[in-house]
């Protein structure tokens, strides 16, 4: 074996052999910084959700809110004419408007008030402002007149003349009243409730109706 591989008994003058590099893997720290920090905020959030709700659950269980209530008691109509496209009205409403809250005020910073017949729009008045305190009762009476262009097709027009033969007329009365609540020296909320109140009104001056307007109570929905 020696004779036949002389070369491999001599020294080796070639260059050197360098050493094997060493190869590092660096782990992914900036993404494990992200999922952290995200996962922070994350719970960060969640405590702020559990701490506001834990506060609202409080704040009900210690003043028990409840709806405001919104009834027309009464409606006078003395005019209710429709001549070409314009609508000649009168109508004079009163508005009883009740806190049933035994620790919660009531502050009506204002109250848009608009009559439609058969979805259009007659006019608009701006009830002034006013408190209303705890279990308390306020009436407000609103009154609506003057003329309106009225576009009736042929279904709405029949709908009118039955209802002037009837003497009774259907008229929806929206109002929009804008609100915020006293708890004890707190005020909170702007809040925007809509009012809708769907009326049956007698014209008075109709000999062929024998109806008396009803109380009626009013959809009251945040």
């Amino acid at each position: 074996m020696a004779d036949k591989q002389p070369h491999l008994n001599g020294a080796f003058y070639g260059p050197s052999v360098p050493p094997p590099t060493k190869t590092y893997h660096r782990h992914g720290h900036g993404r494990g910084c992200a999922c952290c920090l995200l996962s922070t905020i994350i719970k960060l959030i969640i405590g702020i959700v559990v701490v506001v709700g834990i506060a609202v659950l409080i704040l009900w269980l210690v003043f028990r809110p409840n709806k405001l209530r919104f009834d027309v008691t009464s409606a006078e109509l003395t005019q209710f004419n429709f001549t070409g496209n314009q609508l000649h009205y009168n109508l004079a409403l009163n508005l009883t408007i009740r806190n049933p809250n035994k620790r919660i005020g009531v502050y009506y910073d204002a109250i848009e008030a608009s009559p439609f017949y058969k979805d259009q729009r007659l006019n608009t008045q701006w009830l002034p402002p006013f408190y209303q305190g705890h279990k308390t009762t306020t009436v407000v009476a609103p009154q609506f007149n003057g003329q309106q262009l009225v576009l009736l097709g042929a279904q709405e027009l029949t709908e009118f003349n039955a209802e002037k033969l009837a003497g009774v007329f259907n008229i929806d009365v929206k109002f929009r009243p804008r609100l915020r609540l006293k708890l004890g020296a707190v005020r909170i909320g702007k809040l925007k409730p809509k009012v809708n109140c769907e009326l049956k009104v007698p014209l008075e001056s109709s000999a062929t109706s024998f109806t008396f307007f009803q109380t009626t109570r009013c959809d009251f929905d945040f």
